[in-house]
């Protein structure tokens, strides 16, 4: 079996479809599926189990001997989230507890890293050990990975394969649920919809235009096919960048969806929210050097292919 944690989210449960493409019906799904909102993301996929993210652990630890690989994709993912407790419990010690299973029984190991934790650049974005322990992310989510990265690289008792994925800007179908922590691409769906223009953050950063900030965005579709690969070579262990590596504006992101919908852009700027204001990362970029030299063989969507197939057979479908 394959278990797959956070699956009722939104990479997981796209991940679930996408090894559902493959074949793979025997999967574990995990997470609170209590949120209903959710459901929508595992409804119709085809899984063995499904176990509540408080019952899994006890549930994995006798059910080892059955479990033949994991992707634990599950955390707390908003980045405004200020409770140190809850961050604490379910991005390092429910990850570690899971590493520790998977240690001992010899099964092999992905899990959810985040560029979060490149702050705001200082040491680049290569997904380097030794720039690790350095990195200095700006708000408690960003630190949450970190810490556990910086564990996990220390550990000389290891799964026999394990990867940290440090996941850029994702965008793509199963993100309905996300609200607020839902990529521009959607949210600009929608303002189109409603209201027929868009709104972006202004820049509150000299070095920046408004609108000109720039992310590395990557389409979820390419996300899952980098945790199948990796399901099918497991050869070298260690964490690794997931981005599309190469920055593009929130402009370009805004303007390439009302394209995808043959509109005009209509765009405008309002100040970026206080509360994110000074945590906010104007550039990212993943070095992809590390997972392409394992001989990864696809070409990741540009940005252009990726909101036209989200924007036309995902959002426009709904």
């Amino acid at each position: 079996m394959i278990v797959i944690t956070g699956s009722a989210g939104f990479i997981a449960s796209y991940l679930v479809d996408h090894l559902n493409a493959l074949g793979h019906t025997n999967l574990v799904l995990v997470d609170d599926f209590t949120k209903l909102e959710k459901k929508e993301n595992w409804k119709n996929t085809q899984f063995t189990s499904k176990i509540e993210r408080s019952e899994f652990i006890d549930w994995f630890k006798t059910h080892t001997n059955e479990v033949e690989f994991v992707f634990h994709l599950g955390a707390r993912t908003d980045t405004t989230e200020k409770d140190v407790a809850i961050l604490e419990q379910l991005n390092l010690s429910y990850t570690k507890s899971i590493w520790n299973v998977c240690t001992d029984h010899s099964i092999p190991l992905v899990y959810a890293s985040s560029a979060a934790t490149y702050g705001l650049g200082e040491y680049g974005y290569e997904d380097n050990n030794d720039v690790i322990p350095n990195l200095k992310p700006l708000n408690p989510y960003g630190i949450s990975k970190n810490e556990f990265d910086k564990w996990a690289i220390q550990q000389t008792d290891t799964p026999p394969f394990w990867a940290g994925l440090k996941f850029f800007n994702v965008y793509g179908p199963k993100e309905y649920h996300k609200g607020r922590m839902a990529s521009v691409v959607f949210h600009t769906h929608h303002q189109i919809k409603e209201k027929g223009h868009m709104q972006l953050f202004r820049s509150h950063n000299p070095d920046y235009k408004d609108g000109e900030q720039l992310r590395d965005f990557v389409y979820v579709k390419d996300v899952a096919k980098v945790c199948e690969f990796l399901m099918q070579n497991q050869e070298h262990s260690g964490i690794y960048n997931l981005g599309s590596g190469k920055a593009r504006t929130f402009l370009d992101l805004a303007s390439l969806t009302f394209q995808a919908l043959g509109l005009e852009p209509s765009i405008s700027f309002i100040d970026t929210p206080i509360d994110i204001r000074d945590k906010y990362q104007y550039f990212t970029e993943a070095n992809m050097s590390k997972l392409l030299g394992l001989g990864y063989p696809h070409t990741f969507y540009s940005l252009e292919d990726g909101i036209a197939d989200y924007v036309k057979n995902y959002l426009e479908t709904r």
